[in-house]
C-alpha cells in the first residue's frame, strides 16, 4: 500500500491547530528515551487526576477480572495502568516518527520463525494481537521484517488520519493491503494466499457477531470472527505480544508459536480458547493493558450493568 498523498485541503485553518500540536509532539521526541519515560509517567499522573470517567471503567474492569486483589492492590495497579497510558503517548510518535536505527536499539524481537515457517508452507496467518498500550510499537517492528494486512476506521480528523496512515506505514514492505471493516471476503481471499493480517479480538464489539464466553471468569461478549477467519481462511492464529521491559531497556515483541487445534468447530468453546490465551498474556503484564475499554458493556440477557450508570450516561452523550 502506497502512502497517502499530501492533499490541499489539509491547510485549511480548521487543522492548524492540529498541525501545532502534531509539531509539538515531533518536537519532543528528540529527548531523550528515559525522559520520554519520565514525561509518559507524569502525564500518567494528570490523566489519572482528570480522567474520572475512564478511572472508574479502568477500576470495574480489574475489579471484575482480579476480585482476589486487595482495594489498595487495585488502586496501585490503576495508576501503574495510567503510567503506561501516559507513556504509550511518546510511543505511538516514537513508532511512527524514529529513525530505524534509533528505534530498533530498544526492539528485542522473539518468534519470528513461527512467522517465517507459515509463508515457506503459503500459508495464511492471522495475527492475534493483545491490546497493550504498546500496541503501535509492536506493529512498528514487526512492519519492517513481514507485510501484514490490516483493517482500518478512518480518524475523524483528516490531518491525524493523514499523519497517522503514513505514521503506520513508516517501516512497512510496501506491499500491505488496508481492508474496510466490511471486506471479509477479501481478508478471507488474502488469507487463503498466504497474506499475514492483523486482528485483535480481546473487546467488546457488541452482541453482532459475538458470543458469550468467559472472560477472568465474566460472561464477556466475544467476537466468533477469530475461529471464522482461521476457518475459512484455511489460516493459523499466531498470538502476538509487546511488553515494555523494567527501566529504560526498551521493549520484548515476541510472535508466539501458532495456536494447534483451531478452531474446534464450536463458537461458545472457540471463543473460550481465545480468551483463555489472552487472559495468560495479560496476566504476566496487567498494567500494561487497555483496562480503559468497556470490556463488558455487552451483558447477557437479564443480567445488570457493571459500569457506574453516571459512566454510561457519559458514553451515550457521545455517541
Amino acid at each position: 500500500m502506497n502512502k497517502p498523498p499530501f492533499e490541499s485541503k489539509f491547510l485549511h485553518p480548521r487543522f492548524w491547530l492540529t498541525w501545532l500540536g502534531l509539531g509539538l509532539w515531533r518536537a519532543i521526541l528528540i529527548l531523550p528515551f528515559p525522559i520520554l519515560l519520565w514525561l509518559g509517567r507524569l502525564l500518567g499522573r494528570l490523566m489519572y487526576r482528570v480522567g474520572h470517567e475512564r478511572r472508574a471503567i479502568a477500576e470495574c474492569n480489574l475489579e471484575l477480572c482480579f476480585p482476589q486483589m486487595t482495594a489498595t492492590e487495585r488502586t496501585t495497579l490503576v495508576k501503574e495502568n495510567f503510567s503506561s497510558y501516559g507513556m504509550a503517548f511518546f510511543e505511538v510518535g516514537m513508532a511512527w516518527w524514529w529513525s530505524d536505527k534509533r528505534f530498533f536499539r530498544l526492539i528485542q524481537i522473539e518468534g519470528v520463525e513461527h512467522l517465517m515457517q507459515l509463508q515457506q508452507k503459503g500459508k495464511g496467518a492471522l495475527l492475534m494481537a493483545i491490546h497493550f498500550t504498546t500496541l503501535e510499537v509492536g506493529a512498528s517492528a514487526l512492519s519492517d521484517r513481514f507485510s501484514i494486512d490490516g483493517m482500518y476506521r478512518p480518524h475523524k480528523n483528516a490531518v491525524y488520519d493523514y499523519v497517522q496512515a503514513r505514521g503506520r506505514l513508516s517501516r512497512s514492505t510496501g506491499d500491505s493491503v488496508v481492508y474496510p471493516r466490511k471486506d471479509v471476503r477479501g481478508m478471507f481471499r488474502a488469507l487463503r494466499q498466504g497474506r499475514i493480517i492483523w486482528y485483535a479480538p480481546d473487546q467488546d464489539y457488541g452482541p453482532k457477531q459475538s458470543v458469550f464466553a468467559s472472560f477472568f471468569g465474566v460472561p464477556a461478549a466475544s467476537v466468533t470472527a477469530t475461529a471464522r477467519f482461521a476457518r475459512m481462511g484455511d489460516a493459523a492464529v499466531v498470538p502476538f505480544t509487546q511488553i515494555r521491559l523494567p527501566g529504560s531497556q526498551g521493549y520484548r515483541v515476541t510472535v508466539h508459536p501458532p495456536l494447534e487445534n483451531f478452531p474446534a468447530g464450536d463458537d461458545v468453546a472457540d471463543a473460550e480458547t481465545i480468551n483463555r490465551y489472552v487472559e495468560s498474556y495479560i496476566s504476566e503484564c496487567p498494567q500494561q493493558y487497555m483496562w480503559v475499554h468497556r470490556r463488558f458493556k455487552t451483558r447477557p440477557p437479564g443480567a445488570e450493568p457493571v459500569y457506574p450508570a453516571k459512566v454510561k450516561k457519559r458514553k451515550k452523550n457521545r455517541l
